[in-house]
């Protein structure tokens, strides 16, 4: 049965549902197997969208039932998450307060200047950028962002990174899995393997809890772009039970439900590697879908490689996940020189 969160829980819809399924033929011939995108990246017209968007849907209603006036969160200094929640403010009226952290260290003069946080300060975005090194932990730049509004005068919303550890973080992805299964059923398909980029966890999470309540099993894989599968893992893993526990999910999650694959990630969290380059470069030419060096060129790197080797079996129909990044890609011009 669906889980009809949307009927159990406010939401503020922010996006173009459902996302767009498309099947990827050029790149199913290359790779022998039945590929098709969930193109998440085009759900919105909010700055070009992204899987944040799902997940902000909920967080905005929450928001407003609150009376807060200022969206406040935290992300790299080329954040997709960031990008999208100053988005979400200028569409409701709302003020934002943004936490551009230093999580990569990557060698560009314009790195802070092109790109995502671009887009942020175009839409009234104030960005401060301060604070470094990734992690999923509670940062203390963000709880200064937070006192800094309330000593304003004003009333924060306070969003983690990636719209993730919060009690309300896994739904968007949770409802994804209905939405999913609605469209499957409608075109009389089903993907038995999934493909997703997996970092801040209540993208992967959401899924792996809405999969779940579905009577047809399938294989979620995430694909770790944080280069710490550990941290990734607990994540995941305390997002999933959290939100399970949230909806009322009628069975636990088994540690067997939580694929986190750490083949991938490159040298470091918005690091690139090899692999990653030459999956956006195979992404771009056979299909025009455009992924970035952070989250989806590693993801779509890990679905090439497992594909070649097997490890996905031949008669597989896969999903790929697409959660958007492509604004960011501006900021990475020298990986492509």
């Amino acid at each position: 049965m669906p889980l009809a969160l949307d009927q159990r829980f406010p939401r503020r819809v922010l996006g173009f549902w459902p996302s767009p399924l498309q099947r990827l033929p050029r790149l199913s011939e290359f790779l022998g197997l039945e590929i098709w995108a969930k193109r998440d990246d085009v759900s919105s017209g909010l700055a070009f969208g992204g899987n944040k968007i799902r997940k902000l849907e909920w967080l905005a209603a929450d928001a407003l039932a609150q009376g807060c006036d200022t969206l406040v969160s935290i992300g790299n200094i080329q954040s997709n998450h960031t990008r999208q929640v100053a988005a979400a403010a200028a569409a409701l009226g709302l003020r934002c307060r943004l936490v551009q952290e230093e999580w990569t260290r990557w060698d560009d003069p314009v790195y802070d200047k092109v790109g995502n946080i671009l887009l942020s300060r175009l839409m009234g975005a104030e960005t401060l950028l301060e604070g470094k090194g990734y992690s999923t932990a509670e940062k203390e730049t963000w709880r200064r962002a937070l006192d800094l509004v309330r000593r304003d005068g004003g009333k924060p919303y306070a969003i983690p990174a990636g719209a993730s550890d919060h009690p309300l973080g896994g739904l968007g992805y949770a409802h994804f899995a209905d939405e999913l299964a609605a469209q499957e059923q409608a075109h009389g398909l089903f993907f038995d393997t999934v493909v997703t980029a997996t970092c801040t966890g209540s993208t992967q999470a959401g899924m792996v809890v809405g999969f779940a309540a579905q009577a047809r099993k399938r294989r979620l894989i995430g694909i770790d772009t944080a280069a710490n599968a550990a941290m990734t893992r607990a994540a995941v893993t305390r997002i999933a039970h959290a939100t399970a526990a949230l909806i009322g999910l009628n069975r636990d999650i088994r540690d067997d439900e939580i694929e986190i694959d750490p083949r991938f990630a490159g040298p470091g969290y918005g690091l690139p590697d090899e692999a990653t380059i030459a999956a956006i470069r195979t992404g771009a030419r056979l299909e025009a879908m455009l992924t970035d060096p952070v989250y989806e060129g590693k993801s779509l790197a890990g679905l090439i490689a497992m594909a070649k080797a097997g490890e996905i079996p031949s008669g597989a129909r896969v999903l790929y996940v697409h959660l958007g990044g492509a604004p960011v890609l501006s900021a990475y011009h020298k990986a492509f020189a």
